[in-house]
């Protein structure tokens, strides 16, 4: 067992872990965050999207131990302090830019990380930037619109069918 300590969403936890436990588990098990979703064990989907140390990284990717020392954001830990929603969470409520839900925290915290490098993208650079995230029920029209309206810009129309 290994001892690690971080910082989850602003408070230092300390817990012992297998060397094979991974930070998705550490969070979802352990500290029971379980907004931090588990779709592929793989790497492939994006649901498990972190933030640690202000970078985003797939949770499912990273030993615990990896993270012992780090900062951590989670999908918990994006709320305003006084618990109303972040801008970008707002912004998916209010462009529809979730359907079932299981895709929605990690594509939150993926446009948080893109928006802090990129804080006003083109529809084209939202939509390179999110390929490391699958979404099976949106289409990811209304996922761009969210973004582009977290970031202050004009939302795109609905394509013409």
């Amino acid at each position: 067992m290994t001892k690690v300590t971080l910082t989850v969403n602003g408070k230092t936890v300390s817990k012992s872990v297998e060397g094979r436990t991974l930070l998705s588990n550490l969070l979802r098990d352990d500290l029971h965050l379980t907004g931090t979703h588990v779709g592929c064990d793989t790497s492939q989907c994006g649901a498990c999207v972190v933030h640690v140390n202000g970078e985003a990284v797939k949770s499912c990717t990273m030993f615990a131990a990896e993270a012992d020392g780090a900062e951590v954001k989670t999908i918990e830990g994006m709320a305003n302090a006084d618990g109303s929603l972040s801008t970008i969470q707002a912004a998916f409520q209010e462009h529809h830019g979730l359907q079932c839900g299981f895709c929605t925290p990690g594509m939150v915290m993926s446009a948080a990380a893109l928006l802090k490098d990129n804080p006003k993208p083109s529809e084209a650079e939202i939509r390179e930037y999110l390929e490391g995230n699958l979404c099976r029920c949106t289409g990811y029209h209304n996922i761009v619109k969210s973004i582009m309206a977290a970031s202050g810009q004009s939302v795109p129309a609905v394509a013409a069918e």
